[in-house]
């Protein structure tokens, strides 16, 4: 499919506004940089708190929202995206509401170490000390403990991922669902779309380097399947998932990889690609179509495995 005619419109404004890559700027000025400039006004949602709860090393800012209910509700832990280097709780907020909202649920956005300043596995152990501490304390914002799903975009997406895979290693069997967004799932830059879409679609192949040199303290540790989960050598008793992955994203193949790793070891899958779309298309539900969609996508998902 060509680029979606929406898409070519906020690339070529982007291109018009001179924003650099993010390889090209600081750690500090690449958090400047809006992620998700293009979403949508932001839904209201009953109750919204920030709170802190305890980390491995240090406590972890979390956002919890919460739809009006009498009943316990299931609960979305989600990982917002950014290549663990930039991003925070407000780039997936607007996500975030979509998602309580239109799934009934409690979603905790986690704010977990970023890198360089903390490498791999802090990032990780943050996110599993998160849906850990959820599964644990679920009465005390509202949710059910029996109906957890973890999920995230990008490097989100890979963090749900590892913490699926972390639980399923200790035995932890809390986590019913999950939601891969644009996912990172290899630390690797040789498939077909990294090559085709190396750059002048959004994310580049390059700067998806630097998120990597930046998270990792060496390369040997990419090789780790809490790092790539595409490199894990069984995925079996893993929750069922949903993939979901854009035409134009150096990260297809290997969303699209994982999500077939996943089914032959027995999970189920439901895998869409959004034709003419880029990475983190999701989070612009502001200006494109295929973004709403998405959304209404991943909730129905949720719903079906939450209920």
């Amino acid at each position: 499919m060509p680029l979606d005619p929406q898409v070519q419109v906020v690339l070529e404004n982007i291109r018009k506004q001179g924003i650099p890559p993010l390889h090209t700027l600081s750690v500090d000025n690449a958090r400047k940089i809006n992620l998700s400039s293009g979403a949508a006004q932001p839904d209201k949602v009953w109750k919204v708190e920030n709170l802190n709860i305890p980390g491995t090393a240090e406590s972890i800012p979390v956002r919890v929202y919460k739809p009006q209910s009498d009943t316990l509700l299931p609960v979305i832990v989600y990982y917002h995206g950014g290549g663990w280097v930039v991003g925070n709780l407000d780039a997936a907020d607007v996500l975030c509401r979509q998602l309580a909202n239109g799934v009934n649920s409690v979603v905790v956005s986690v704010d977990y170490r970023l890198a360089p300043e903390h490498k791999f596995p802090a990032a990780v152990e943050d996110a599993y000390a998160a849906v850990a501490w959820v599964a644990q304390n679920a009465s005390s914002i509202g949710a059910d403990p029996h109906r957890i799903s973890v999920g995230g975009d990008s490097a989100g997406g890979n963090l749900a991922a590892a913490v699926a895979l972390m639980a399923r290693d200790k035995g932890d069997t809390f986590i019913k669902f999950q939601l891969l967004v644009n996912p990172v799932t290899h630390y690797s830059f040789d498939t077909i779309s990294y090559k085709d879409n190396a750059e002048g679609f959004g994310l580049t192949s390059e700067t998806m380097q630097w998120f990597w040199n930046n998270y990792l303290a060496k390369d040997q540790d990419g090789l780790h399947p809490y790092a790539s989960p595409l490199l894990a050598a069984d995925l079996t008793g893993l929750p069922p998932a949903i993939v979901l992955t854009a035409e134009y994203d150096p990260l297809r193949d290997e969303g699209e990889a994982y999500a077939e790793k996943l089914r032959a070891a027995g999970v189920s899958v439901e895998m869409k690609r959004y034709e003419g779309m880029v990475h983190g298309f999701i989070l612009q539900t502001g200006v494109y179509d295929k973004a709403r969609e998405a959304v209404q996508h991943a909730v129905s998902a949720l719903r079906k495995a939450l209920k």
